[in-house]
């Protein structure tokens, strides 16, 4: 498998499931966005999360694999993956960064640090509640702009030039794997103007109040896609039965 790099200096990574994988906790891998969000060097930033379906996909897929590869840190957005480093890696993840939590951890500080955001992503109506939800709970942090998802086209071509322009810190990027991986590819060169580019996945269906997070427990446990299983069978079902048997075949194989 191909190795995502890590290329931060300040943060040590392990590998897992054939990814290098930053070895932070949530409150560390915060500071670290907010600090490389203050940068301009020509091109964003690149932060991205992996999951046992990303593993499992990635795995069966090399394209897959190559979009991740170019990332400048990746983090762990499920508890398994924390786990598995207690038994398979040289150094353990102190605990797990589902980016649903980070996001929050990085909103304090941004409203603090006077960091921008933009969000780019869901639909049109769960992008402006996911937005009001956020104004909301963070009033003094300044959302510059935002915007749903499903754009092509000419439309497309305006919203990029519409976030250079208005040169957000961070770009929330919630499109799902592995479209918001493509976007960074095939568009970040044309967004100098942005500091980092934080891929975000069903994040703003969760700010939004629509999707519910598992409890406590089972997300401790390692159990939070079979929660999301539960809440979506006729979608997940399938998935996570052909995906879970391969990433922990990947994870024990592609690990240390």
């Amino acid at each position: 498998m191909m190795l995502a790099r890590n290329v931060l200096p300040e943060a040590e990574s392990v590998i897992i499931g054939g990814f290098s994988v930053a070895v932070l906790d949530r409150q560390a891998a915060a500071q670290t966005m907010i600090e490389a969000a203050s940068t301009r060097r020509g091109r964003p930033y690149f932060f991205t999360s992996i999951n046992g379906e990303v593993i499992a996909r990635s795995h069966m897929d090399a394209s897959v694999a190559e979009l991740f590869s170019t990332a400048d840190q990746i983090l762990a957005d499920g508890q398994p993956l924390v786990l598995a480093s207690r038994l398979l890696c040289r150094r353990p993840l102190p605990e797990r960064v589902a980016t649903t939590d980070l996001f929050h951890d990085v909103a304090r500080l941004a409203q603090e640090r006077g960091t921008t955001f933009y969000m780019l992503g869901a639909d049109e109506a769960e992008n402006h509640r996911a937005v009001a939800a956020v104004r909301a709970a963070y009033p003094r942090l300044e959302v510059v702009g935002h915007s749903h998802g499903y754009l092509t086209g000419a439309a497309l071509e305006a919203k990029l030039v519409e976030i250079n322009r208005l040169a957000p810190d961070i770009l929330w990027l919630g499109l799902g794997v592995p479209l918001e991986q493509k976007f960074v590819r095939d568009y970040a060169d044309r967004l100098p103007n942005v500091g980092l580019i934080k891929t975000s996945g069903g994040l703003f269906n969760f700010l939004s109040g629509k999707n519910r997070r598992a409890p406590r427990w089972m997300q401790r446990a390692g159990f939070e896609w079979l929660w999301r299983m539960l809440l979506e069978p006729r979608r997940l079902f399938w998935r996570y039965l052909t995906t879970n048997p391969r990433a922990l075949y990947v994870i024990l194989r592609y690990s240390e």
